[in-house]
């Protein structure tokens, strides 16, 4: 995640044990070191360690290799599966990650009254739900980016145009009322495509065990955009334009299981080649970022998405049928 730097600590009188994550992007390393209170030494910065994360009450060790590595050959093996594998989509997983956990940290400063302690974490977390919103919004096909912009152009020209008639330019004034009308017309067709994009429905939901219709792996879902939002290079090199429906398709991250292949980790796979995994396909799944991503599963074999996830992707939750009701409150992810 390129657009975060940051440094910094949080002390208080007692101890700690460390946590730590990897996330690189480019082949630049940024992972996060947190000191957890127990009794003694509160720290938080990004520094350059090799990752061991752990849950509250969870652990989960995991060599998250997000490196140059990450170019789709791996290590050098013919296996067109990892053409689909995506620096972008585990960055996104971690950083999630990242955000829960100082969440969680600023609930626990304020219980144990570390005012001091939970502010910083705040501005921590501030820092990174800023960054977390500007990729977001910057990603290949965002609606809501694209009519803003819009939005804003017009404004532009209607203040020009306000100036030319001021000035009695009444040719460029013309011509500016030319552009408001063309630009109007562009701000009209593209919030009715956001409003497309916010009403997409999705063929898989989060949580759900899947299958690759081409590659045979099994997977878990646990991310969808509308349309691909990986950039124009992984598009070309996963191939994507020879997909029937193209990019304009629901993609989703999905984790692969790692004893299927411990390389491929998350993939970014078009809707077209996924389908529903069957009863005999719904046994043991083993992934490291399942623990904290996932309550456990429901009586189909599928995967309970924790509540931020939902709410991540603003998604409903679903019971399969003789689940009973997990408290979203009173679980600890």
């Amino acid at each position: 995640m390129q657009g975060i730097s940051i440094s910094g600590s949080v002390a208080s009188p007692h101890g700690a044990n460390c946590r730590r994550a990897c996330i690189a992007r480019n082949n630049v390393k940024l992972p996060c070191e947190v000191n957890s209170v127990s009794q003694g030494l509160y720290s938080l910065h990004w520094c350059v360690h090799k990752p061991q994360m752990r849950t509250n009450g969870r652990r989960m060790n995991a060599a998250v290799r997000t490196n140059a590595r990450w170019l789709f050959g791996g290590d050098g093996r013919s296996n067109d599966a990892r053409l689909e594998r995506s620096e972008s989509a585990n960055e996104d997983i971690l950083i999630f990650y990242f955000q829960m956990d100082l969440q969680t940290r600023i609930q626990y400063a304020l219980n144990i009254e570390q005012f001091d302690v939970a502010k910083q974490l705040r501005e921590k977390l501030t820092e990174i739900e800023t960054e977390i919103i500007r990729q977001r919004e910057a990603k290949r096909g965002s609606p809501k980016t694209e009519a803003q912009d819009k939005a804003l152009n017009l404004l532009r020209v209607r203040a020009d145009l306000q100036k030319a008639i001021d000035s009695e330019n009444y040719a460029l004034a013309a011509g500016l009322r030319d552009d408001i009308a063309k630009l109007e017309a562009e701000s009209l067709a593209v919030s009715a495509k956001a409003l497309a994009y916010q009403n997409v429905k999705y063929a898989f939901r989060l949580g759900q065990k899947v299958r690759h219709n081409i590659h045979g792996y099994r997977g878990v879902i646990c991310g969808m955009d509308p349309v691909c939002c990986e950039s124009k290079s992984w598009m070309e090199t996963a191939n994507v334009e020879k997909l029937s429906k193209g990019p304009n398709q629901p993609f989703y991250q999905v984790l692969v299981d790692v004893y299927v292949d411990p390389e491929l980790l998350v993939a970014y796979v078009a809707e077209e080649n996924l389908s529903a995994a069957e009863e005999s396909e719904k046994g043991r799944f083993d992934h490291p970022y399942i623990e904290f991503l996932f309550y456990g599963e429901d009586t189909a074999g599928d995967f309970i998405p924790i509540k931020q996830l939902r709410e991540k992707y603003d998604q409903p939750r679903y019971e399969a049928s003789g689940d009973e009701s997990d408290n979203d409150d009173n679980t600890n992810s």
